[in-house]
């Protein structure tokens, strides 16, 4: 059986985060008048997302998603490009309505427990260094992409070995997070 390509990005193995690395842009796939969005951090929490809604390459089955701070995110030219694919969603993908890329994903809500990070593809960045994948969300999701139920086997045995845990929600970290915030706002738990 052939090796199942999970994203380009990962498939000859994850490269790990530069030290020091401070940040840099990512630029769209126009040809000319591309935009670019300027990182002014590292990036976090960086993953595999399986997920229908994320931009992903052509043939991938994965995205690669990360996220910065919002206050360090800047759109730095032909912002005017820009739109929001699905104004309703919980993660408003701001693409390049030339080349479809989607350059950052942002949440609105000041009540949802990611509100303060954007959503980052640092393939689309030319530096290297960024914060390297650590696990792959939602994996069952790429079914409802349509890929074959009968390789997901094969797909979580891929993802286990480039070091991408699968999970079919976010990892255990993050999910504690969320929880944590819920039950803030709820009063369950203090400060």
């Amino acid at each position: 059986m052939a090796t199942i390509s999970i994203h380009p990005s990962v498939d000859n193995g994850i490269r790990p985060a530069a030290k020091d690395f401070a940040g840099g842009t990512l630029v769209c796939k126009c040809t000319h008048n591309t935009v670019e969005v300027t990182i002014k951090s590292q990036s976090a929490h960086n993953h595999a997302c399986g997920c229908t809604k994320c931009w992903k390459p052509k043939g991938a089955l994965f995205s690669v998603v990360a996220v910065v701070p919002r206050d360090k995110l800047g759109v730095s030219r032909n912002g005017a490009k820009l739109a929001i694919i699905d104004p309703a969603a919980t993660i408003q993908r701001h693409a390049c309505q030339g080349c479809g890329v989607h350059l950052y994903g942002r949440i609105e809500n000041t009540r949802h427990p990611f509100y303060g990070l954007d959503f980052i593809h640092t393939e689309l960045s030319p530096q290297s260094g960024w914060s390297a994948p650590e696990f792959a969300a939602f994996v069952s999701s790429i079914i409802e992409a349509g890929a074959d139920p009968a390789q997901m086997g094969a797909v979580r045995a891929r993802l286990r070995s480039l070091g991408l845990e699968p999970y079919d929600c976010l990892s255990p970290a993050l999910m504690d997070y969320i929880a944590t915030h819920l039950a803030k706002a709820a009063g369950v738990l203090k400060g």
